[in-house]
């Protein structure tokens, strides 16, 4: 992908917690797969209405926090630290406890 300017856009370092990266590595093989695809989309583009993938910045006070839905299954939430360059994976569940968790913001 080429920016405008004739550059390529500065990428994201995705870094995913401990325990995501645990819960990521014993589900089957084919939920591994799709996750981990949907998750290096947010390496292009992690914010909302740009880039590939269901994003959206949650309305919690206090917090930037978002989260991206993978498939029909599973949401992943993470933080972006735009002076490093990161997007850290900070917590990863199904649908179903997301919103148990965080209601329908």
């Amino acid at each position: 992908m080429i920016s405008m300017s004739g550059k390529k856009p500065e990428r994201y370092r995705l870094l995913i917690s401990e325990d995501v990266r645990d819960l990521l590595n014993s589900l089957d093989e084919k939920s591994q797969r799709i996750v981990r695809k949907n998750l290096k989309k947010l390496i292009e583009d992690p914010y909302p209405g740009s880039g590939k993938g269901d994003k959206e910045k949650l309305g919690l006070p206090d917090e930037e926090i978002y989260r991206l839905h993978i498939g029909r299954s599973w949401t992943a939430f993470y933080i972006i630290i735009e002076k490093k360059k990161q997007v850290r994976i900070t917590d990863l569940m199904t649908i179903d406890e997301a919103h148990k968790k965080y209601g329908n913001l």
